[in-house]
């Protein structure tokens, strides 16, 4: 079995560092050879999760990738600018704010999936895990633009799901509500612990450790595949 190598995309983020720092933990299921890490600003704190994976795991060889194409420098935070307030209702909300938001979280994530994929096949072997948001399942608090892109991502995998489990590459999305020190709720929320029934709001380490399942799961099962063949 070959070590992992993982690329995490909005590492400068929340969750995405998050995720970046729970992966680099050391795991009885898999080894990590590599982790790439995304950003689009912020490089003061993607170099400081540089330093800090490297404090965790320093045989972990680590990269740094600005991927910034001319969609992500034109349409980069027009998501980030309406989530801040619940304002998208039809009069609120234009023709190109919706389609800037669908550029941006399902257009791009199709797009890089289309990047990554055929190297996963290569190896018989690939975990794809969107973020999504549990705006797909109950249209959220933000507006239809931003439900109906994360809901895209559902569809979307559940499509590539059965269209590649058979060559040993899985798809899911981990699908979080409000989530607390993240660049859309950097100070908490405050009247937003309302709406949640337990009375606070989630953490990046929480999304971060159903990411680490997936992947750990499923390396369990191709270590039993390859041991009963």
């Amino acid at each position: 079995m070959d070590d992992l190598v993982i690329l995490i995309t909005g590492a400068n983020g929340g969750v995405g560092a998050a995720t970046a720092i729970c992966l680099a933990r050391p795991s009885t299921s898999y080894k990590v050879k590599a982790i790439i890490l995304h950003y689009n600003s912020n490089s003061p704190k993607i170099q400081a999760l540089k330093e800090n994976i490297k404090l965790i795991n320093p045989e972990i060889k680590q990269s740094l990738c600005k991927l910034i194409c001319h969609l992500e420098k034109k349409l980069r935070g027009c998501t980030i600018k309406l989530s801040r307030r619940p304002t998208g209702t039809l009069d609120k909300v234009s023709l190109e704010t919706f389609e800037e938001t669908w550029k941006v979280n399902t257009l791009s994530s199709y797009h890089l999936t289309q990047l990554v994929v055929p190297s996963m096949l290569e190896k018989s072997f690939g975990r794809v895990i969107y973020n999504s948001s549990v705006a797909a399942l109950t249209g959220g608090v933000v507006g239809s633009h931003y439900a109906s892109s994360k809901s895209a991502l559902h569809g979307m995998l559940h499509y590539f799901a059965g269209q590649y489990a058979k060559q040993g590459i899985t798809f899911n999305a981990v699908a979080p509500a409000l989530i607390e020190d993240t660049i859309i709720l950097p100070q908490g929320g405050g009247e937003l612990k309302a709406k949640i029934p337990v009375g606070r709001l989630g953490k990046p380490e929480e999304v971060a450790s159903v990411v680490e399942v997936i992947i750990r799961n499923g390396f369990k099962r191709k270590a039993k595949t390859f041991h009963e063949n």
